[in-house]
């Protein structure tokens, strides 16, 4: 399969094959989302799309879909879970998730709060310890297939979720808390091999670098986006993000004006800046 990258523009949705842009005429992503074979129709599609110059402006590959993550899929977040939540008695907690039949599932974002590459992320006011967690995501169709790819940003506020367990959706859900992109990738399951990199700079210089890869993650994609749809339905389909294996030291924490750059193999680079 050749990979075809997807964009949401000012001007509608644009796609990218082989260092060609085209313009799709028509459809959306919800459309997309709600094929049998969200991959087939899009090839339909490429075959009367129209080339055009490469767009300025990209948004977040998102319409109606909902954002969603799973947590505790590395064995680097499992420790930071521990240890942020040690003082509050739930340091137990992470560590029986991460051996566990059951994965961590949580809502993320609906897609007012998702922002794509380029565009400016915050962080939550009554929180004084925020960090950036790199992930893999998964665009899940109607039926709960995985189809494409992108880049997720999960901002947390790890001192919130370290106060008390319970307040794992304060310290994850706000305004402007997620950043998705830069394009939803149609493309063959990234391997084991596939690497995930961070750059966090402040003032122009790297304040926090890490890499890590897929070979990382204890569960698989498939099992994941099978238990999101245990008894659950997506109308316009859903992203899952899988988790981080790349999480700062704890005498780190995000500032305004910084700038973080996530990249993943084949995917591309997701930046965003912080207000």
């Amino acid at each position: 399969m050749t990979p075809v990258a997807v964009f949401s523009t000012s001007v509608g949705l644009v796609a990218k094959r082989d260092d060609v842009w085209f313009r799709l005429a028509g459809p959306h992503l919800d459309t997309l989302f709600t094929r049998d074979e969200p991959a087939l129709w899009l090839a339909q599609q490429m075959e009367t799309a129209v080339r055009i110059e490469a767009p300025v402006a990209l948004g977040a590959p998102i319409q109606s879909q909902e954002v969603w993550a799973a947590g505790v899929t590395y064995l680097r977040s499992r420790n930071a879970r521990m240890e942020e939540s040690q003082d509050a008695g739930g340091g137990t907690f992470y560590d029986r998730v991460y051996d566990a039949e059951r994965p961590e599932i949580f809502f993320k974002a609906t897609p007012h709060r998702v922002f794509g590459t380029g565009a400016t992320l915050r962080l939550r006011s009554d929180s004084k310890w925020n960090v950036p967690e790199p992930e893999l995501a998964l665009a899940l169709n109607v039926q709960g297939k995985i189809f494409g790819y992108t880049i997720g940003n999960d901002l947390s506020s790890r001192d919130i979720e370290g106060e008390n367990p319970l307040y794992l959706p304060q310290a994850k859900v706000w305004s402007q808390c997620c950043g998705l992109g830069p394009a939803l990738v149609i493309c063959e399951p990234p391997g084991p091999e596939t690497a995930i990199e961070i750059q966090i700079l402040r003032a122009g210089a790297a304040v926090f670098e890490g890499k890590t890869s897929l070979a990382q993650m204890k569960r698989t994609p498939e099992e994941l986006a099978a238990w999101l749809w245990r008894d659950n339905t997506f109308p316009y389909g859903c992203y899952l993000l899988t988790g981080t294996g790349l999480v700062p030291p704890n005498d780190f924490t995000l500032d305004g004006g910084d700038e973080i750059r996530i990249s993943i193999d084949s995917l591309g680079t997701l930046v965003n800046f912080i207000a």
